[in-house]
């Protein structure tokens, strides 16, 4: 048997505020939309999926910490990029030994770090 990620979601109360941070402000590659949700990284195994919180339960998952991390190729350009677009800073980017580091909210509160990592 085989098993692997297809994908992790992120639920949201507004998809076009969503899709306005998600792919305009972070610059991610949009893979497919519905009118219920947005997925993105096209071609890859495994994706993110920014879905709309339509259940109970799924709404107690929005405005949090997602614990997801977004390896960046050029975390301070995509930083100024960002603050053009009035995104949310929880963590202003930091510089250290072991790369730069900042944390963002899209429009619902939800958290994700964005990282660089040396070499």
């Amino acid at each position: 048997m085989k098993i692997h990620m297809k994908n992790v979601v992120v639920f949201v109360n507004d998809l076009p505020k969503a899709k306005a941070f998600y792919a305009d402000a972070l610059g991610l590659p949009l893979a497919g939309e519905t009118q219920m949700n947005l997925e993105f990284f096209p071609g890859n195994s495994t994706t993110l999926g920014v879905s709309l919180a339509l259940q109970d339960e799924a709404r107690k998952l929005v405005g949090r910490h997602t614990g997801i991390t977004l390896q960046v190729s050029d975390l301070e350009k995509l930083c100024d990029q960002m603050k053009v677009k009035n995104v949310r800073f929880i963590e202003d980017l930091e510089i250290s030994p072991w790369g730069k580091m900042a944390v963002v909210t899209d429009p619902d509160g939800n958290q994700f770090a964005l990282v660089e990592l040396p070499g």
